[in-house]
């Protein structure tokens, strides 16, 4: 309804310079009047489908009124239909050929009617004014609306996007207490159950202190399971590690796990106390790697070594377990008596051997039990700047080595989004279409005046009588002889203020004594086609 009302006001206020310019009380006609109506009418009907298509009926229906285009009756459809065009087609290239097209037509049309080149020149300059500026208008106003629009959708895009955001973080959070809740609870159960089998196979307690102990490691190593199940649930893909340092470091990790019975030897360089993320990514590894030991192969020897390679910016942290032993039971509930199960190898405190299920080896249960325990830990490696290698090793164990930097990488910076390159494409375009819009119209007016000027300069150099040739004119010689001293084109009216011509003389040719003055100038009349007299005047 609003764009009904508008097309409605437009033609509306189009018909007025129609009606006060083809009225027939003023020298028009109720049929100029009706046809005027009528293709305005249809204009404005098509104009939102197809913009360019009023723009060139009005030029048709100017140009047969005058060559110069600038019509009282139609003027004000030109700039209207122009500035349409420009707000509401989306390419320009259909208008730069419109706009040629009504150049090159209209000097044809001088050329056909023998007229001057003054009505094109007048032609171009109106085109540059009433059509070509509004156009550029109309687009700078086109891409502006499009700037605002897209900084309100941008706007209205961040606000979903930060809901959005807002709830990734929850569950991201959600995701690094579950991955921290596994690493350290797990790793405390682990040592649970590592002192439960110890005491289980403890001959100064009786059989039912160490059926309790057994019953309570049992119940260690099923929290440990549900606790991974529950964890798996929680864990999000791809989560980034914390990156807080841990609030153990790793030699208070290796002391209090070797306390717990697990039989660790240390080699290598003193063990370092990383900050930040290398920290936390070596901390999480040994507690991963001495987790997995104690329950896919309890018993079995653990060797830590740590090298720092020169010049001391990287830390390399190797974790070998030996494969499980195969005593008759263990803390993983394996076939065997409860009180003849002999102690393990950590003089009395160590885990008994045996956990292992028949058939599997101690290499591939770390990688088949962890899940995605390893990835994570290659995962939050990368992301402290090292890198982590693990596998078996040829006796059947497992090896874990982890190689970090002594700080934390560099974050590179963040990409901009997409939407803030559009609202800066968009606001590109807004400049580009403003500086068009001032640029262009001086420039089509500045090459106008220049190609005035030029053909004006040729125009008068035709009609030029130089003064030797001048000189050399004889009064009473036919024209005939004179022909080849005088321009090829005399002026073509007398100009102001010069004396009358003499009586006697059938005809009189005025040229130019200078290119650039109109005034003086030659006066040759002819009677009988002779010269009768020349004169210089003004």
């Amino acid at each position: 309804m609003r764009e009904r009302l508008f097309d409605l006001g437009l033609w509306l206020l189009l018909c007025v310079p129609v009606l006060l310019r083809s009225d027939p009380a003023d020298g028009g006609s109720w049929t100029q009047v009706a046809v005027g109506v009528a293709v305005l009418g249809g204009c404005v009907a098509v104009s939102r489908r197809w913009p360019l298509l009023p723009l060139a009926v009005t030029v048709a229906v100017s140009l047969p009124a005058t060559l110069e285009l600038f019509t009282p009756s139609y003027s004000l459809a030109l700039v209207a239909f122009g500035y349409l065009a420009g707000r509401r087609q989306e390419q320009s290239r259909g208008a730069w050929w419109l706009f040629g097209a009504v150049a090159a037509v209209g000097l044809v049309l001088t050329r056909f009617t023998g007229t001057s080149l003054g009505p094109w020149f007048t032609l171009l300059l109106a085109i540059a004014l009433a059509v070509v500026a509004p156009w550029l208008i109309g687009r700078y106003v086109r891409q502006y609306d499009r700037l605002v629009r897209s900084g309100w959708e941008l706007a209205d895009r961040m606000e979903r996007e930060q809901a959005a955001v807002a709830d990734r973080e929850r569950l991201r959070e959600r995701s690094r207490i579950a991955g921290d809740m596994h690493d350290s609870l797990g790793h405390d159960l682990a040592l649970i159950a590592v002192r439960a089998g110890a005491l289980e196979v403890d001959p100064a307690l009786g059989p039912d202190q160490q059926h309790a102990a057994g019953e309570l490691r049992r119940a260690a190593a099923d929290a440990t399971e549900r606790l991974r199940d529950v964890i798996g649930v929680l864990r999000e893909d791809h989560t980034a590690p914390p990156t807080t340092p841990p609030a153990e470091t790793l030699p208070a990790l290796l002391a209090r796990a070797h306390a717990s019975g697990l039989p660790i030897t240390l080699t290598g360089a003193p063990v370092p106390n990383l900050p930040g993320m290398p920290g936390r990514a070596l901390h999480r590894v040994v507690q991963e790697a001495l987790t997995n030991a104690a329950k896919h192969a309890p018993g079995a020897p653990i060797t830590v070594t740590v090298e720092v390679e020169e010049p001391g910016d990287t830390v390399r942290v190797r974790v070998a377990n030996g494969p499980a032993g195969d005593f008759s039971r263990g803390p993983a509930g394996g076939p065997g008596s409860d009180t003849d199960t002999p102690r393990g190898p950590a003089g009395g405190t160590g885990a008994p051997r045996g956990a292992n299920p028949p058939g599997r080896s101690a290499g591939t249960s770390h990688a088949t039990a962890t899940g995605t325990g390893l990835v994570g830990l290659d995962e939050r490696v990368r992301l402290a700047g090292g890198s982590l290698d693990h596998g078996a090793s040829p006796d059947g164990g497992f090896v874990l080595t982890a190689t970090v930097p002594r700080r934390a990488p560099v974050a590179a910076p963040a990409a901009a989004p997409t939407s803030a390159r559009e609202l800066d494409r968009a606001r590109r375009e807004v400049r580009r279409d403003l500086v068009r819009a001032i640029w262009i119209p001086i420039a089509l007016l500045v090459a106008l005046t220049a190609l005035v000027g030029a053909v004006a300069v040729w125009t008068q150099s035709r009609s030029y009588l130089e003064p030797d040739n001048y000189a050399r004119l004889l009064v009473g010689r036919p024209y005939a002889d004179l022909s080849d001293d005088l321009p090829d084109h005399p002026l073509p009216t007398a100009p102001p203020g010069l004396p009358p011509e003499p009586s006697s003389a059938d005809e009189c040719r005025y040229y130019r004594s200078t290119v650039f003055a109109a005034v003086p100038v030659y006066r040759l009349c002819f009677t009988d086609g002779r010269l009768v007299s020349k004169d210089r005047l003004g």
